[in-house]
């Protein structure tokens, strides 16, 4: 297995370097050459396999340049009780009518983002041994809100690593915000940019690709890597919940071995649905793949219509993690549907830079229609869904699974599609706690943050997890705001060039 760029493919790379580099040089992103295969038996076996075992059974399909002891290594480090409060680390929680809900929270900072960034620091640390890299490695990251603490968590102190997050400074829940800005670590910073997640992110690809930087780094001994979903190492590990979600509805006899599910997936920057595409057409049975937006919906417009638009006004919104109109990882998807043409890829994301759209082609549409579905919904039906689920199951859902029950409601309504569905779930109800409670007591709450923690867990009987609850009495280390213009000059400051 190798690894070539999107805008590039006679790049030929292994899959240590992929998730060293982070990006290619000609700003396309990593995919491997092959999906590799699964079968319907593999899977049934994983059935019986931890957590940690599931996923170096899958890795050691894309990860061929490493040895079994160094998967290994890297899984049993991630996913274990220490990292997880859950001993499945994935929980599945049949919520109605063959429906059921994939815990990805269960981690140390409460969104799903764990499920790859507390193994992306092993295997960027494996891979960086694997091909002599001598250099100490920056990983740069824009969060819209919950990356940035996932990773600050899993890359804290990691030795031969230093690490710098940029949000949008008004579009995170102050729980988000205060995750970030009291992070631990000696080789971790934080700062907040004046205005969106697309402009975080931006910046941070315009100083990947600038060869001034990239100039003064090696003669520092020093180079870039990522930490977002750009980066194949935080891809990759994604795939592998939805593979074993399948495997648990099995060995739970929910499903028989070859029924087809659907996969419900809230997303903005679509790599979380990106990866089920790939454990898709490696062998899982999917019916359907359903990509929920909420009111900044570019991602439903474009499955609808095949024309990518970011020329939008943008929102603010209850679930802050989708407030994004660039979707870095829809890259992947069109490169692997128009046959890895990578001088169409050039095109379409040349225009999207210039013009901030463009339209695929009719064959391109076509496999649009056939393996995704798409909704979206604002945030008076995303809380009245929080107010409803609740009342009626007492389950409570943070306000982006919210909208991803919602626009499957909204599916199956239209559809009549009864096939039995797996909803990704991808933050704790408590980091969005003030619209989970407006939304479940119908006022706004006069409280605190963490006054409304407190209360939550009244209502919903769930326990407050440790990490969270810590933060009331944690001081805050990093209160930086800037211009998106002076992102370069703030990362070159940090890293004293």
């Amino acid at each position: 297995m190798y690894y070539k760029s999107t805008r590039n493919s006679s790049v030929n790379i292994s899959s240590a370097e992929a998730i060293v580099q982070g990006i290619s040089a000609d700003g396309g992103l990593f995919v491997p050459s092959e999906i590799p295969p699964i079968t319907m038996d593999e899977i049934v076996k994983l059935g019986d396999m931890s957590y940690s075992e599931r996923a170096a059974y899958i890795f050691a399909k894309y990860l061929t340049d490493f040895t079994e002891a160094e998967i290994k290594y890297c899984t049993d480090n991630a996913y274990n009780d220490k990292k997880f409060a859950t001993d499945n680390i994935a929980e599945m929680s049949h919520l109605f009518d063959g429906t059921y809900i994939l815990e990805l929270w269960h981690g140390p900072t409460c969104a799903f983002k764990d499920m790859a960034l507390q193994i992306l620091p092993y295997l960027l640390t494996t891979s960086a041994k694997k091909i002599n890299i001598d250099k100490k490695i920056v990983i740069l990251v824009a969060t819209s809100g919950d990356t940035g603490k996932a990773a600050l968590e899993g890359f804290a102190d990691v030795p031969g690593t230093q690490i710098m997050v940029f949000y949008p400074e008004d579009g995170v829940s102050p729980m988000q915000k205060r995750q970030m800005t009291t992070q631990d670590g000696a080789n971790v910073a934080v700062c907040g940019i004046e205005g969106n997640f697309d402009d975080c992110q931006n910046g941070v690809k315009a100083i990947f690709t600038d060869e001034a930087v990239k100039s003064k780094l090696e003669e520092n001994k020093l180079m870039f890597s990522s930490a977002n979903s750009i980066n194949w190492g935080r891809l990759a590990p994604q795939i592998i919940y939805y593979i074993s979600a399948y495997a648990t509805l099995v060995k739970d006899e929910e499903i028989k071995a070859g029924d087809k599910i659907n996969i419900v997936v809230p997303t903005g920057n679509f790599g979380n649905i990106l990866a089920a595409y790939y454990a898709k057409h490696m062998g899982v049975p999917v019916n359907k793949l359903i990509c929920a937006s909420n009111t900044n919906k570019v991602l439903t417009d474009f499955i609808t219509t095949g024309v990518y638009d970011r020329n939008r006004d943008f929102f603010t919104t209850i679930s802050p993690s989708m407030d994004i109109l660039i979707s870095s990882n829809l890259e992947r998807l069109l490169y692997l549907m128009c046959g890895e043409n990578d001088a169409q890829i050039r095109e379409w994301f040349g225009a999207l830079s210039k013009t901030g759209k463009y339209e695929v082609t009719d064959d391109i549409k076509a496999k649009l229609a056939e393996e995704f579905a798409a909704g979206y919904c604002d945030d008076t039906e995303t809380k009245a869904t929080i107010k409803r689920i609740f009342d009626k199951y007492s389950y409570t859902l943070d306000t982006h699974s919210a909208v991803a029950v919602k626009v499957y409601e909204d599916y199956r309504q239209k559809t009549g599609d009864t096939t039995k569905t797996v909803i990704a779930s991808t933050a704790s109800p408590y980091k969005f706690s003030a619209s989970v409670l407006e939304a479940i007591e119908g006022k706004t709450s006069d409280l605190d943050e963490f006054d409304m923690v407190d209360r939550l867990a009244e209502l919903s009987g769930y326990e407050i997890p440790a990490s969270l609850a810590e933060l009331k009495t944690k001081e805050k280390r990093f209160g930086d705001v800037i211009s998106r213009e002076k992102q370069r000059e703030y990362v070159l400051g940090q890293l004293s060039l």
